[in-house]
Parts: C-alpha cells; sequence; structure tokens
C-alpha cells in the first residue's frame, strides 16, 4: 500500500480556472465583499478619489483586507501584506492588488472615526436582522495592553525615586574621581556624563508631570502618550487602555465600545447615554458589576429613565462596625423624619450641614445615646463622637439599585454571559489582548474598532448559517441596497461548451 501522491508541479492542465470559481458561495470572504460593497464610505468619512496625483487604493479594498484580517486572527499590516500574494480568498477579496505594509497600516491609522461609523453599520445590519433585542443589555471593561513598557511609565513618586539614585551615584563618582588614577577617570567620567543625560531627562519629564493638573495622579508614557498605568485584576497591574463595552442579551453582539484610559467608575452613564441613542428608546435595563457602582452615576441613569441592576461593593474594613450586625446597612433611614433608626432603636439625626467630599456631598447623623449605649463597643470603634452615618446625595439612587437586585437577582445572573462572550472570544480565542497600533487613543481605537466589527460580522455569519430566516433577510438587506453579487457564469462550464460545440463542428466536417 502506497501513501497517496499529489500531482507533479509541472503538470500542465487542460481547463483554466477563475478566481470566482476558487471561492465556495458560502464563504465568509464574499459576506465581507458584499457587506463592505453596501455601504458609502466616502459618507462614513472615508477619503474621496483625489483629482490629481497617481491613483490612491480605493478605501473598499483596504477596508474588506483589514476586516478579513481580524477575523481570522491577523492584525499585523506586514503580515496582510503577505497575504495579498499567498492567500487565495485574499487574492479574490482584492481582485489581486497588493498593497504594501505602509499603505495598509497607514489606512487603519488615518480613519479612526470613520472604522467606528463602519462598526454602527455592523449593528444597524444586526438590527435589520432582527439580532438585537434591546431589552437587557449589560457593559463592562476589559484591560488592552499598550505598546507601551512599565519601565517607560512614570509618575511623581517614580521620578522622584530616579533622580534621588542619581543624585546618590553622581555624588559617589565624584568622591571616587578624586582618587582614582588616569585609566579609571576615563570610566567613571563616562558613567557621570551618562547619569547626567538622565537627570536632564527625567527633570523634563518632572516638570511635565506637575504641569498636568487634570488628574491628581498624573502619568506620562513615552512610548504611547495615552496609556495608563491600571490594575489589570488583584496586585496585576500593566500600562493599558480600557475597552468600555456594551452588549445586546438576545445574541452577545456589541452594540458599542469607547476606548479609554480611566477606570469605571465615571463610565456607566456615559454608555447608557450612548445606548439609548443607538437603540433609540429607554425602555431597556442594562446589568453591571460593582466597579461601576457610583452615586453620580446612577443619578444619570435615573435621568435617562434606564432602569439599572448594580452589584453592590463589599463594605470596606474601615467602615465596618466591630460586630457586623451593626453595620450601617442595618441601620434604616426614616425619610419622612430625615433621621436613622439603629438596631438598638435610637434616632440618629443631622444638623442638615451638607459636606464636601472629593466627588459628592454628604449628611452626618449621630446620636448622644452612644455615650451611655450598652452595645457601643460592638457597634463603633470611636471613642468620642461615637457612631456617625453619613448619607450621600445620591442615597436614593444607590437604595434603588439595591432593591432592585433583590428583587431581579436571576436577572442579574444573567450579566456575565452575556458581557463576557465577546471578551472571551476576542481575547482568548482571537489572542486580541493587547493593542497593536501606538501613539494616541485615536490608534487604539482604530484597532478595538475593527477588533468589534470582526467580532459582530463573525456573529451575524455564524447566525445565517444557523438560522434560514437570518439568511433570508441578509439577502433581502444587500438587495435593498442594491448591491447584491451575482456571479458571473464561471470559465471552466464556457469552456466545456465551447470544447463540446467543436466535437461537434468536427463530426460534422467529416
Amino acid at each position: 500500500m502506497e501513501y497517496l501522491k499529489g500531482d507533479s508541479r509541472t503538470q500542465l492542465t487542460l481547463y483554466t480556472t477563475c478566481l470566482e470559481d476558487m471561492i465556495p458561495q458560502d464563504n465568509s470572504v464574499r459576506f465581507i465583499d458584499k457587506f463592505v460593497n453596501s455601504l458609502n464610505l466616502q459618507e462614513l468619512g472615508f477619503d474621496a478619489i483625489a483629482s490629481q496625483g497617481r491613483p490612491s487604493y480605493d478605501p473598499a479594498d483596504l477596508l474588506k483586507l483589514y476586516i478579513y484580517g481580524y477575523m481570522n486572527r491577523t492584525r499585523s499590516s506586514r503580515v496582510l501584506e503577505k497575504e495579498c500574494s499567498r492567500n487565495i480568498e485574499v487574492i479574490w477579496l482584492l481582485k489581486n492588488l497588493k498593497p504594501d505594509h505602509n499603505t495598509i497600516a497607514r489606512f487603519r491609522k488615518e480613519n479612526s472615526k470613520a472604522i467606528k461609523r463602519v462598526f454602527r453599520q455592523s449593528v444597524t445590519i444586526a438590527k435589520n436582522f432582527n439580532l438585537i433585542g434591546g431589552v437587557l443589555i449589560a457593559g463592562d471593561s476589559t484591560k488592552l495592553r499598550a505598546q507601551n513598557s512599565k519601565k517607560n511609565n512614570y509618575n511623581k513618586k517614580k521620578i522622584e525615586r530616579h533622580l534621588a539614585y542619581i543624585d546618590k551615584k553622581l555624588s559617589q563618582y565624584n568622591t571616587e574621581l578624586a582618587t582614582a588614577d588616569n585609566d579609571s577617570k576615563v570610566k567613571i567620567q563616562k558613567n557621570i556624563e551618562k547619569h547626567k543625560r538622565h537627570q536632564v531627562k527625567y527633570t523634563q519629564i518632572k516638570q511635565e508631570l506637575e504641569a498636568d493638573t487634570t488628574t491628581e495622579n498624573p502619568q506620562l508614557s513615552t512610548s504611547d502618550p495615552d496609556s495608563r498605568h491600571q490594575i489589570v485584576r488583584g496586585m496585576i497591574t500593566e500600562v493599558c487602555y480600557t475597552a468600555q463595552t456594551t452588549v445586546d442579551e438576545k445574541h452577545n453582539i456589541l452594540i458599542d465600545y469607547k476606548i479609554t484610559n480611566q477606570n469605571d467608575k465615571k463610565a456607566m452613564g456615559m454608555m447608557l447615554r450612548r445606548a439609548k441613542s443607538i437603540l433609540r428608546h429607554h425602555q431597556f435595563t442594562a446589568l453591571y458589576d460593582k466597579g461601576y457602582h457610583t452615586g453620580s452615576e446612577f443619578d444619570i441613569a435615573h435621568s435617562l429613565g434606564i432602569e439599572t441592576l448594580v452589584a453592590i461593593p463589599n463594605i470596606g474594613r474601615a467602615s465596618q462596625a466591630p460586630d457586623p450586625k451593626y453595620n450601617v446597612e442595618y441601620f434604616k433611614y426614616d425619610k419622612h423624619k430625615d433621621c436613622y433608626i439603629c438596631p438598638q432603636k435610637q434616632e440618629l439625626t443631622s444638623n442638615q450641614n451638607w459636606y464636601k467630599a472629593r466627588n459628592y456631598k454628604f449628611k452626618q447623623y449621630k446620636t448622644k445615646a452612644c455615650k451611655t449605649c450598652p452595645v457601643r463597643n460592638l457597634c463603633t470603634t470611636a471613642k468620642v463622637n461615637g457612631k456617625i452615618v453619613q448619607r450621600s446625595e445620591y442615597a436614593h439612587a444607590i437604595e434603588g439599585n439595591a432593591e432592585r437586585i433583590k428583587v431581579n437577582e436571576d436577572t442579574y445572573k444573567k450579566r456575565q454571559a452575556i458581557v463576557e462572550h465577546p471578551f472571551g472570544t476576542i481575547k482568548r480565542q482571537w489572542g486580541f489582548d493587547y493593542i497593536i497600533t501606538k501613539r494616541t487613543i485615536e490608534s487604539a481605537s482604530a484597532d478595538f474598532g475593527l477588533v468589534a466589527l470582526a467580532y459582530n460580522l463573525k456573529r451575524i455569519i455564524n447566525i445565517g448559517k444557523a438560522s434560514k430566516s437570518t439568511k433570508k433577510l441578509c439577502l433581502c438587506h444587500f438587495r435593498r441596497v442594491n448591491r447584491l453579487y451575482k456571479p458571473k457564469k464561471s470559465i471552466i462550464s464556457v469552456l466545456k461548451s465551447l470544447f463540446y460545440k467543436r466535437q461537434e463542428v468536427f463530426k460534422i466536417a467529416t
């Protein structure tokens, strides 16, 4: 028994084949082609045809290349350049065009906003195919590593350590220089010059950090200026970006994303406002984890008329009573009297003054009964004033969320299954756990925008394969935009017909 053997590479074939016949009709590359052809790229913000100079590549072709690459786990412009010459699907998609890697990379860099609009079109198509329910959504964020090492990220404390170390080394070298011989002096002098260069660099960074008044703890990243050193999980930190996402429950389709360099505390209100605009109504429920539990954000959600279910964070140790039975959560608030009732049935009242914290205002509630209370040692560790309860100006919204969580526990349990689906696909399956572009948040947004677009299109394709009704809707959509691809008669069938006709002519002639 012999092994299977292929044909000889020098063997000539009778019939030639065209690119069209080499791509199956159900190949996803055809969907990419139809999708991009259905878009008015000029209206979406891509560059129009230049009136002068040499012809440029059509933005549609470069967009198709990127969508195909991201759907097949390829983001590098250099790898995509190679695919244009060796991948039959890419050759078919680009009609044998071969853009160089600089052209490919520049397209992504210069079209961040336009890519966002293309992503919006994928959401519109999903809505047209009835793949978005618009009843239950979930929001969350994920950290994506930036093209900036921890070494090249600085804050005030780090700069102070570097400068103190340099001062110490310079003092040490100057002492050694006084007693060194000629050969050693040359080496020491080089070290002094090196440290002085570093000193100038770090002093300049220190000045930039001191000039930054936008945040309490300014940072400076030298490779990717907009990236920030953040906690990823537990005690693990990375220099990264934060991708805020909103996912619809029906088919786990992304309806929105935004790249930021901040944490989740102030993100919920912004994402809900955008979700309301995208879904064009506010009759939906939004699920978020405890990282989004902020009073001011609940207030924004209430003003938008959107119901939210946000996990309640654990009480910090500093706020806990010696006996958990006397934690603030067991103090009942009387709205009519504006007072708290403690477990010992004592009233804690306020002086009606508002005190300012960093991001909100609050009242303080206390009672003189604390001094003679028999369970004081179980309730508080304060030795002078006794138990003090703070009530935020957003307390009503926070309490409303707590009540909704109690009533809708089963609904909230769906959060992880909804919002983690895209993250699992993008980061675990595709390996896109970092931003491939560098220099500015706009470039990072373009990269993640293509990731989100590829994810949505892949979801639509997979759902379409599983559902005949969705497939019909898909065809109707592309007919509606008058861009449906109609395959021509294959070259093979033409050659076959010519071959048989020639045989008939030969028979008649003889």
